[in-house]
């Protein structure tokens, strides 16, 4: 790019900049110098191949989305939380709101993750423990009990029944009396990661599938802030890949529900920037930097070329951004606190939307109260203290930075035209549905996670307190542990709730929702009436199950 070109680009990111708002804040250094909301190449001399890197705001968004960068807005302070019942995790909520929070995050437990109610024998042992149990949208009010769902952003971290939670969680809202067609946060009702890595699916990826367009074009209609959709790469990374196949198979699982929208006739200006997605930070600092730009690059050049997106806003890749939970050690775990911040630094340089900071003891048990602020802590300390919000994309430019970008770019699209012949007709959807039937994303994220786990082994690969630096002086930490009286109580307080229902109620609107499954039709508004008359988790679920059937993963050697 010439200097003519990039002194015109120079003043269209002025432009934007000065029409734009920012925040009433300090921006200076520690020692009082003022520093531009902005640094790019000096003026007058030319920069080859700078159009990959571009101004903040402006395509292809390497920068980031908004010209002020966070001068403008910092980013959501969003912790990631839910144990025991809803009430236990209610008075978590209110403690991380109250000590500066900026949304909520809700962790669900397994028998929830799987669409079981707390009195299922599958749940035995199991309720309270890696989240909060919710049985049905009673669960929900208590949930959000004193929390006004219209006026706070609220994520959660639910795939398989996600579109049943996310109708009791309508219903709550619908309680408290809010509008829900003001309601704000994120689903993440991201199947094709189930199958790829976390292994928490209900039936086989087509009615999946179907209830995500469902979802989406309820959404569109009625609930237009609400995103319907947070692709994952989280898991994808914790269960072993490496960052160019996080973003490789995160962003191709991306586009394929950006196909199924627009299978479904839906306008891709208008349902595209409900897609938003959920990325791992690790701790290799620059390549997790490297690694946000280069999303951010890819979807936007995607969106526009392939999939004919026009509207700037269906070009933004938004992301929330959570702290490599599988970077957390037994060992040493005070260590962790500094894993933690090193992760979040990586995240906030490479322009999050959102952070979840993993706490101290995580790799032991949920959270203790202190542990969870700490975690909060952390975030503050960035956001406060260390200037690192002041200037827009401070790393743009690096020598290193780019050429990991780019780097990872290139691995990324090698990864997607793999992905695109493994199918019959080239979409990347159908690539995906036969990577999954072959047990090929599987592989290769094993074959990754086996070389990672082979070098730390031969001590090529180093974590302080495991394999190098173990001696300490640390003393055993005091962890979170779950009563069993939770589970009692769960199942005494879901007992006591269908005694009180309308049983013929709850019969009719459930044979609604079977007929609707058998039907061509939204199953959204059937599955609201089972929400209001205080179905169950596990018997919405349980309709489903009859109507589509189970999933069982093939065995593979």
């Amino acid at each position: 790019m010439d200097a003519e070109q990039i002194a015109a680009g120079r003043a269209r990111w002025q432009a934007r900049y000065d029409a734009a708002r920012t925040r009433d804040a300090d921006f200076t250094t520690l020692s009082g110098e003022t520093v531009a909301p902005l640094y790019g190449p000096p003026d007058g001399v030319p920069y080859p191949g700078f159009e990959r890197i571009g101004w903040p705001g402006e395509f292809p968004y390497t920068r980031g989305l908004y010209p002020t960068g966070y001068r403008g807005r910092a980013w959501t302070i969003r912790q990631f939380s839910g144990f025991g019942n809803a009430r236990q995790t209610n008075e978590r909520y209110r403690m991380l709101l109250a000590a500066g929070g900026g949304g909520l995050s809700v962790a669900f437990d397994m028998p929830t993750l799987m669409g079981y109610d707390s009195d299922d024998p599958k749940a035995l042992g199991e309720v309270g423990h890696c989240g909060v149990a919710i049985d049905s949208a009673a669960d929900m009010d208590v949930l959000f009990d004193g929390i006004d769902l219209g006026a706070v952003t609220t994520s959660m971290t639910i795939s398989g029944p996600a579109v049943p939670i996310f109708c009791m969680y309508l219903v709550a809202a619908e309680r408290q009396g809010a509008a829900l067609s003001s309601l704000d946060g994120t689903l993440q009702t991201d199947i094709f990661k189930e199958y790829i890595a976390q292994k928490e699916w209900l039936f086989a990826p087509e009615p999946h599938l179907r209830l995500i367009g469902d979802l989406m074009e309820h959404c569109a209609a009625e609930i237009p802030r609400y995103k319907p959709l947070s692709v994952s790469g989280y898991h994808i990374r914790e269960a072993g890949s490496t960052a160019a196949q996080e973003l490789a198979y995160t962003l191709a699982d991306g586009f394929g529900y950006v196909e199924l929208g627009l299978s479904r006739g839906l306008d891709v200006n208008r349902f595209a920037p409900g897609l938003s997605f959920f990325f791992d930070a690790h701790v290799d600092f620059f390549e997790e930097i490297a690694k946000f730009r280069a999303a951010r690059r890819i979807w936007a050049r995607w969106l526009r070329d392939v999939y004919g997106a026009t509207d700037e806003r269906a070009l933004w890749l938004r992301f929330h951004t959570q702290t490599a939970g599988v970077s957390l050690t037994a060992q040493q775990p005070v260590n962790n606190v500094v894993r933690t911040a090193v992760e979040a630094l990586a995240a906030v340089l490479g322009g999050t939307n959102s952070l979840h900071t993993n706490a101290l003891d995580e790799t032991l048990a949920l959270p203790t109260e202190e542990s969870a602020e700490i975690a909060l802590r952390t975030q503050q300390v960035l956001m406060e203290e260390t200037g690192v919000a002041n200037v827009a994309d401070p790393l743009g430019g690096s020598w290193y930075v780019e050429a990991l970008t780019d780097r990872i770019e290139a691995a990324a699209e090698e990864i997607f035209t793999r992905i695109r012949n493994l199918g019959a007709d080239g979409t990347i959807t159908s690539g995906i549905l036969r990577g999954i039937e072959d047990g090929w994303f599987t592989s290769e994220i094993a074959e990754s996670a086996f070389a990672y786990q082979a070098a730390l082994e031969k001590g090529d690969k180093r974590i302080v307190g495991v394999n190098v630096h173990t001696g300490t002086v640390a003393k055993d930490l005091e962890i979170l542990r779950i009563s069993h009286e939770v589970e009692r109580e769960q199942r005494r307080v879901l007992a006591a709730r269908r005694a009180e229902r309308d049983d013929a109620l709850v019969r009719r609107v459930l044979g609604e929702l079977a007929a609707a499954c058998r039907a061509e039709g939204n199953l959204i508004p059937a599955m609201l009436a089972a929400a209001r008359a205080e179905a169950t988790l596990g018997e919405i679920c349980g309709v489903l199950r009859d109507a589509w059937g189970v999933y069982r993963e093939p065995a593979r050697f």
